[in-house]
């Protein structure tokens, strides 16, 4: 199918991205629309209206998630499902999340318009929720929808104002059993255009990505305990620094990190005690995040460091304690309609790259479920979760031109 040319949608794109921004707009011009705020539901009522004008069959599930849907001719009953989430971090960019859905209502119109209605059903989804920003839940719209989240999860589940989950769901109309049971069993694949949110598209100047693994991720919190004694009286070999020793197993982790293929390591936070600055440090509490691809590698790897950990601190006399809070394992995105959508963008001599994501996406809870293709366009500086986030507009423009044409191939031939 001949679609338009990058620079014929550029226009419509901008328009659509920028009146989804305006739900949520920060005085950084940045966006904050968190699940079921006034702006979150602003922008699904604005969305549904939108879809309707598309000439789509619209409605929503009892957790918010909102579909657009054309009728296949042929083959009705499954589903080829298109978007991404609507819901934002506080002062996040207006392409993460956003540009996928509206990537997706744009292709969908597109089809519809110059060939009518599909063989196959398309439902363009705009998720409730993937980041997790209001409530300690990530996922909450693809996870109601494969059945990775049920509502017996949130019972006690507040915000940071105290405002409970099942209330602020019911406030927005949701969670009352007006709407459909989220669970479903009949999509035959899930598609997801996203921003990059990393600088390897831009830096090796190629176009699109092609994803083929989005990491797992394992969280740990560590706790290290000695004893609290005076600066300037406790000798340094007879100390039972909790912090020093802290310091030398991040330095440790570090390094090996740097010695593994992909795989990142990181210590995001970390508390000492009592924290004044004439006291040996008695206690010494940090947070490690590892990524990898290839679960054999995260699993080694986290082995062979809390190895040396337990080495380390029974040398020194100090008390270890490791905690993980996050297991969740690498998802592979579906060689079938990888190997169509890498011929599709050779075709079109585009360039392009096989990559993987070090962020996690609705991809990843769809990947583990149905046929998950995701396709990432360039983010400039590699900067996302933020007011300065950016993308050209040629580059959405061309996510959306495959997007068309995969689409065609999947729902029309």
């Amino acid at each position: 199918m001949k679609v338009k040319t990058p620079y014929a949608i550029q226009d419509e794109l901008s328009k659509m991205l920028d009146f989804l921004a305006s739900f949520g707009a920060t005085e950084n011009n940045g966006v904050s629309r968190l699940l079921y705020s006034s702006p979150w539901i602003r922008a699904q009522q604005a969305l549904k209206e939108v879809m309707h004008s598309f000439g789509f069959q619209t409605h929503f599930d009892d957790v918010g998630n909102l579909f657009g849907r054309m009728e296949g001719t042929v083959e009705r009953e499954q589903v080829i499902l298109t978007g991404s989430h609507i819901d934002s971090v506080i002062e996040g960019g207006k392409y993460d999340g956003a540009y996928g859905i509206v990537a997706s209502l744009l292709a969908a119109k597109e089809l519809f318009q110059k060939n009518g209605k599909p063989k196959k059903t398309i439902e363009v989804v705009s998720l409730c929720e993937e980041e997790g920003s209001r409530f300690p839940l990530s996922f909450w719209g693809s996870g109601s929808i494969t059945g990775k989240h049920h509502f017996d999860e949130i019972h006690s589940l507040t915000d940071d104002d105290g405002i409970p989950f099942k209330k602020a769901m019911a406030a927005a109309g949701f969670g009352l059993n007006n709407y459909p049971n989220p669970r479903r069993k009949d999509i035959a694949c899930f598609l997801e255009v996203h921003v990059e949110q990393g600088i390897i598209l831009e830096n090796s100047r190629q176009t699109l990505g092609v994803v083929s693994h989005i990491v797992g991720q394992k969280r740990f919190t560590i706790t290290l305990t000695g004893q609290s004694n005076h600066a300037g009286t406790t000798p340094m070999n007879a100390r039972k620094d909790a912090l020093a020793t802290a310091c030398d197993l991040i330095h440790h982790l570090t390094n090996k990190a740097k010695q593994q293929s992909d795989l990142v390591a990181t210590v995001g936070n970390i508390q000492v005690k009592p924290n004044v600055v004439n006291v040996v440090a008695g206690e010494a509490t940090f947070t490690l995040d590892v990524r990898h691809h290839q679960k054999e590698t995260l699993t080694t790897f986290c082995s062979e460091v809390f190895d040396y950990f337990h080495k380390t601190t029974d040398e020194q006399n100090i008390k270890l304690n490791i905690t993980q809070w996050m297991d969740d394992e690498p998802v592979k995105m579906d060689e079938t309609l990888m190997s169509k959508m890498t011929k599709m963008i050779k075709k079109e001599k585009i360039p392009f790259r096989q990559m993987v994501s070090g962020a996690g996406h609705d991809s990843q809870v769809f990947g583990t479920f149905c046929p998950t293709a995701l396709l990432f366009v360039p983010s400039h500086q590699g900067i996302s979760h933020s007011p300065k986030e950016y993308t050209k507009p040629e580059d959405l423009a061309t996510g959306v031109n495959i997007l068309t044409s995969f689409l065609y191939e999947l729902a029309y031939t």
